[in-house]
């Protein structure tokens, strides 16, 4: 790729946002170095990176990483047989411990619900030597200071240095405190020599004897050493140097151990560069809201919504440009300060951003292509040193870029022919174009040439296009029209300017038959985009029209559902009741002939044998009553069957009778005592299954208008989010919901992290994953109930 197309196109500014997302040194380095590549599998191996990368991002949050230095210096020296000191081993301990941090980062990621296979032999490098990482994490810290647990003797030594320093410090304290004070020009201890000293004034110097080290500027103040603590301050300086050589002994032990590791530290500190350099690719992705482009093989694209990645957004047009399927070539024409460079850089920008690896500012079903250059001649370019006009820049520009095109080289000309006449750099314009075409290169110019207008209506894989222009405003819109070309809408803005008609009307009139032409076939071109977005407005509001219809209809099926279940409930509990008389009626009979046993008189007992057949010719009635059918079913239940709990939705086995219409049912760990009524069996026969998912779904109706199809927890704490989760799937479980949403956002990612551990523990749930981008992305979940 051209230096010259990277500095036109400012792509320098998109890898300077591409540091501030690095967090450790050496991959802001890495950034500033990143360039488009024209390898298509290596292409397609960054992006699969990228993707990875903002996955990781968006489910787990960011990698355990912090700054540290480069270890390359380190380990060049340990190649020389040098030896670390200990900054140098602290950031090996550093570097080894991130290692293990990221190793344990993605050792609980679910293989299903994220794909690592494109960063798998990055990870795999991460293998942390354990004795040197133990080693190094027992004799010290990040920083480089040398732990007690370094060795057991620099621990000893160590101890000793503090008690010793104790003592002189008791004794120097007795002259600072007690009598001796007198003799001091302050009562203080201080160092001269690494020795303690205090200072006495000159006068009474030979109060204490001992060494004097040094003296004060007027020589009035003398800092002299006791000679009660000479043998003191010898015994603390001896241990010192003994401490000095020991930690001497174990930082060259150390160096010895890292220097057996070598190639393995050097591996380790690449694979997480690479690692911060991949996130920070994803978290740039983020703060754009840029995603993936698909990459082609015919060097065609196509940018949905595509915006440029240096406007601010609440700038920014969003456009939609396609280039290489049915056309080749697209010729912009329109007025001044209509956008049209600014579109011709994004195609650029973007295209570079993908064969980098990054994802680019646009919609998601974009393509980009991976070419072997991209060639552009943008702006004023004037070269004062050469002395060349805006025009010889411009020519010399296209010279360049004519050398070396080909069928994989993407051709960006703004203005093209512009700065001399109009009839001969139109003539010439058409000529390099037709050159271009021939070698096949994807071609998209500017310019204000209406000859070019006809070229990109009469050729073969050519197209006009033109930047929108409101004659209501007398402003740019800024928006892309493909397919129709621009022109300058000069006489209908001197008219709505105020312009004297007569004045306007001659001028339309001394225009040219060809430039009648165009203006006609633009006219044309215009009225038949208008018919088409006017369509489409219509199909939207069809389709919305629809949309509200179905709502009304299933709200209205709902209610009917409701009016249902409210009848065989009625008629439920009337064939219960006709039950339950007959049952006491019957009981009845039974004891009055017991007690008349051997004295039943022949009339009594015709009016018994009567009696029973009415109540028998009740019960084939209730026979064939369904919804008794249904219950008897729904009752005849015995230890051991499997039975659906209505009032949880849940399924268990029955473990105990408790009496003649209770029992117990264990669902899972959990034990319940359960009325028959709200027991249903499971595994009954067809007509029963039959009878049974009719009552089912008139149920889920009934309490489908209560429940909520989403249950926001932004704003919960975790422990409450979790309670409401719970008692909320038990609720939609009984409502017979199949899809509901769980708004989590992302925040810490706390709450969506629980919210999906419950899932995946739930057996009542069938599947789940992020909601779309348009309905809240990484923010909601959206559960596929059983």
């Amino acid at each position: 790729m051209n230096n010259k197309i990277l500095e036109t196109l400012e792509f320098a500014k998109i890898t300077e946002k591409l540091q501030k997302m690095a967090i450790t040194a050496p991959a802001k380095k890495m950034a500033a170095k990143l360039l488009p590549s024209a390898d298509f599998t290596q292409v397609e191996r960054e992006l699969s990176q990228t993707l990875t990368g903002a996955n990781l991002l968006r489910i787990k949050g960011q990698m355990p990483l912090t700054d540290f230095m480069d270890v390359t210096p380190s380990t060049k020296r340990l190649r020389i047989k040098a030896n670390l000191n200990a900054h140098e081993l602290g950031n090996l301990l550093l570097v080894l411990t991130l290692a293990n941090d990221i190793n344990n980062f993605v050792a609980d990621v679910d293989e299903e619900e994220l794909d690592l296979s494109a960063i798998e032999t990055i990870l795999a490098e991460l293998d942390v030597p354990d004795t040197l990482f133990n080693q190094l994490k027992k004799a010290l810290d990040y920083d480089g200071e040398i732990l007690d647990s370094a060795s057991t003797k620099l621990a000893q030594l160590r101890h000793e240095l503090k008690n010793n320093d104790r003592e002189i410090k008791n004794r120097m304290d007795a002259y600072t405190k007690g009598s001796s004070s007198k003799y001091l020009s302050e009562q203080i201890v201080t160092i001269r020599d690494e020795r303690y000293v205090i200072p006495v004034k000159q006068e009474y110097r030979n109060k204490f004897g001992g060494v004097v080290h040094d003296q004060s500027a007027s020589g009035q103040t003398l800092f002299i050493e006791p000679s009660s603590v000479l043998n003191l301050n010898n015994q603390q300086q001896n241990l010192l140097a003994e401490e000095r050589r020991e930690i001497e002994r174990i930082l060259r032990n150390l160096s010895d151990l890292a220097r057996e590791e070598v190639d393995q530290i050097d591996t380790i500190f690449s694979a997480i560069v690479q690692l911060d350099f991949i996130q920070a690719k994803a978290r740039l992705a983020h703060e754009m809201k840029a995603t993936e482009p698909k990459l082609t093989q015919d060097h065609s694209l196509s940018f949905i919504k595509a915006r440029h990645p240096l406007i601010g957004p609440e700038k920014v047009v969003a456009n939609d440009i396609r280039l290489g399927e049915e056309f080749d070539t697209i010729l912009i024409t329109g007025p001044n300060t209509g956008g049209k460079t600014i579109t011709l850089k994004t195609v650029g920008l973007l295209q570079l951003m993908a064969q980098a690896g990054l994802f680019i500012p646009a919609a998601e079903g974009s393509k980009a292509a991976v070419f072997r250059d991209i060639c552009a001649d943008i702006g004023d370019e004037q070269s004062i040193e050469q002395s060349l006009s805006t025009f010889s820049s411009h020519i010399n520009g296209i010279i360049d870029i004519m050398k070396n095109v080909d069928d994989q080289t993407l051709v960006l000309i703004d203005e093209i022919g512009a700065g001399t006449d109009p009839e001969e750099g139109a003539s010439l314009a058409i000529s390099i174009l037709d050159f271009l075409r021939k070698k096949q290169a994807k071609i998209i110019v500017t310019t204000h040439y209406p000859e070019l207008k006809l070229y990109g209506y009469n050729r073969p894989k050519v197209t006009n296009a033109s930047m929108e222009f409101d004659l209501k405003t007398l402003s740019p819109t800024y928006r892309l029209q493909i397919g129709i070309p621009g022109h300058s809408n000069a006489f209908a803005i001197a008219r709505r300017l105020g312009m004297r008609e007569d004045v306007v009307k001659s001028a339309e009139s001394l225009m040219s038959d060809d430039n009648a032409d165009i203006n006609q076939m633009i006219e044309e071109l215009t009225k038949q985009t208008k018919a088409a977005t006017d369509a489409r407005n219509h199909l939207v509001t069809s389709l919305d029209r629809s949309k509200k219809l179905e709502l009304k209809l299933q709200q209205a099926l709902d209610w009917y559902n409701q009016r249902v279940q409210k009848q065989l409930e009625f008629a439920q509990e009337r064939a219960n009741e006709v039950v339950a008389k007959s049952r006491k009626k019957a009981e009845k009979i039974i004891e009055q002939l017991e007690n008349q046993q051997g004295s039943v008189k022949q009339n009594e007992l015709i009016e018994a044998k009567s009696e029973f057949n009415q109540l028998e010719k009740q019960n084939e009635n209730l026979a064939h009553n369904r919804v008794l059918q249904k219950e008897k079913r729904r009752h005849h239940v015995n230890v051991g069957d499997k039975v659906k709990v209505l009032s949880y939705g849940q399924t268990g086995t029955i473990t105990k009778k408790m009496s003649e219409h209770e029992y117990e049912v264990q669902m899972g760990i959990i034990k319940v005592k359960v009325s028959d009524r709200d027991i249903e069996k499971v595994g009954v026969d067809n007509e029963a299954k039959k009878h049974s998912t009719k009552l089912v779904r008139a149920t889920g109706a009934n309490r489908r208008s209560n429940a909520r199809s989403e249950l926001d927890l932004r704003g919960q704490r975790y422990d409450e989010a979790m309670t409401n989760l719970d008692r909320y799937i038990d609720s939609v479980l009984l409502a017979g919901l199949d899809v509901v949403t769980i708004i989590h956002g992302i925040g810490t990612g706390a709450i969506r992290k629980g919210v999906w551990q419950y899932l995946k523990a739930s057996r009542h749930v069938k599947s789940f994953n992020y909601a779309p981008a348009n309905e809240g992305g990484n923010g909601a979940t959206i559960v596929h109930l059983k």
